[in-house]
């Protein structure tokens, strides 16, 4: 399918040169590419591709620099990595009031073997939230696609936390150029920067003490409940849901797990595997459990492979994580408190708190399936934005998809492109 005087413009992306290599396949397709930068470490990802352009103000300037960069370059086309960080949701809003065609990336909904492609949203915003396991089974109803076993790990972590130094290391040292750079999360740059060489260093001795941990609560022979935390910053978390803080979600799970849950069972909290320690995540929990007399009962596991504290966990609890839906894939009961694209009333518990940890009901499983196979066949890509294979696997299927008029969730109702051919979104979904 032939561009048809789409001209494209890219603002942020994923740390690393996947937005780089993703314009320049773009570019190979026939279609023009420009590309906001607001800081050194997108200027630096970006290297020598031609389309740049800095853009050195201040938040307040942004509403109409945007407006003329759409008007001068005839931008027909805008592609960003979540929707919720003040430059992006200025940019979205102006765009759907010109009805542009939004390409929005994200982590995977189905971690870690996917990545997410959406139009218009993502997360609380994707259209994902409008339908219901009976709409996606109807859109399913010509489909025959086998449903890959879920991955046990979360993916290319050593280059994600690699490239998250790298690019917070130009905005410390190389952003002369961006006066009016201020980042989009509280963390100050330099301690950010910090926090991920850190725990790039200590990696190796982290991952001995979380062997120890986890090896200790499944050999303690008693039943465990699982709470799946996020990253504090995560536009999830921070536009999805009603919790201030992770401090608040944490303080709610525990006091439920002490009203409710059986007195022999105990309660594991799981870190992101992205935390950095910014959060005293450990002394909160041990203060709060002490408070409520369940400190004996009372885990902490730092990131890891969830799989291998998830298999035998008897319930699982979360705001939003899209690591919940290991958990529905194992068809172990889940409560979510926030706004997600899985909270669908087969899935997710509706109990109190209380209730849910003394008798979890379990979800919908044939449900689950159907729901798991239309992401497949839609919005979740098989790739990664870090790795050097994940993205090339990503780039054999993206730009095809994003060239389409339709997007994914509307391709698969079986329309047909001009050139008669069918406008299926997903080729194959093999692991590699």
């Amino acid at each position: 399918m032939m561009p048809d005087n789409k001209t494209f413009l890219f603002l942020q992306g994923p740390h690393g040169p996947f937005f780089r290599q993703l314009g320049r396949m773009l570019r190979k397709a026939g279609v023009p590419v420009w590309r906001v930068g607001f800081n050194a470490g997108d200027a630096a990802f970006w290297g020598r591709a031609p389309g740049y352009i800095p853009f050195p103000d201040t938040l307040a300037q942004w509403p109409d620099t945007f407006a003329a960069i759409l008007k001068d370059h005839a931008i027909t086309d805008i592609v960003l990595y979540g929707d919720t960080r003040p430059t992006h949701a200025e940019a979205v809003r102006q765009a759907k009031a010109l009805g542009l065609r939004i390409h929005v990336f994200e982590e995977g909904y189905l971690r870690p073997y996917w990545v997410t492609y959406e139009r218009g949203g993502s997360n609380g915003h994707s259209r994902l939230m409008d339908f219901t396991v009976a709409d996606m089974r109807d859109r399913l109803a010509r489909s025959d696609v086998d449903i890959p076993t879920p991955p046990s790990h979360w993916g290319d972590m050593r280059q994600h936390i690699f490239y998250g130094a790298v690019y917070h290391w130009f905005v410390m040292f190389r952003n002369g150029r961006y006066p009016g750079f201020k980042p989009h999360r509280a963390l100050p740059v330099h301690r950010e920067a910090l926090l991920y060489s850190k725990r790039l260093f200590l990696m190796p001795f982290m991952a001995l003490h979380r062997r120890w941990a986890t090896q200790r609560i499944k050999a303690g022979g008693f039943p465990y409940h699982l709470a799946l935390l996020q990253l504090e910053h995560d536009a999830s978390f921070q536009a999805h849901s009603s919790f201030a803080n992770m401090e608040a979600f944490i303080a709610e799970v525990i006091a439920g797990f002490a009203n409710g849950a059986p007195t022999h069972h105990h309660l594991v909290f799981k870190a992101h595997p992205l935390e950095s320690g910014q959060s005293p995540l450990r002394s909160m929990i041990k203060r709060l459990a002490a408070q409520h007399g369940i400190a004996s009962r009372t885990h902490y596991l730092r990131g890891g492979k969830l799989a291998h504290i998830l298999d035998q966990a008897r319930s699982a609890v979360t705001v939003n994580s899209t690591s919940a839906q290991q958990a529905l894939w194992r068809g172990i009961p889940l409560k979510a408190f926030g706004t997600a694209v899985f909270s669908k009333p087969e899935f997710v518990s509706n109990q109190s708190l209380p209730a849910f940890f003394a008798n979890p009901q379990r979800p919908d499983a044939k449900a689950y399936r159907e729901y798991r196979q239309f992401l497949l066949e839609t919005s979740q890509v098989p790739g990664g934005f870090y790795s050097v294979s994940g993205r090339q696997q990503l780039l054999r299927e993206l730009v095809d998809m994003m060239l389409h008029d339709a997007d994914p969730y509307d391709a698969l109702r079986g329309k047909r492109a001009p050139d008669g051919a069918p406008l299926r979104v997903v080729q194959s979904h093999a692991v590699q």
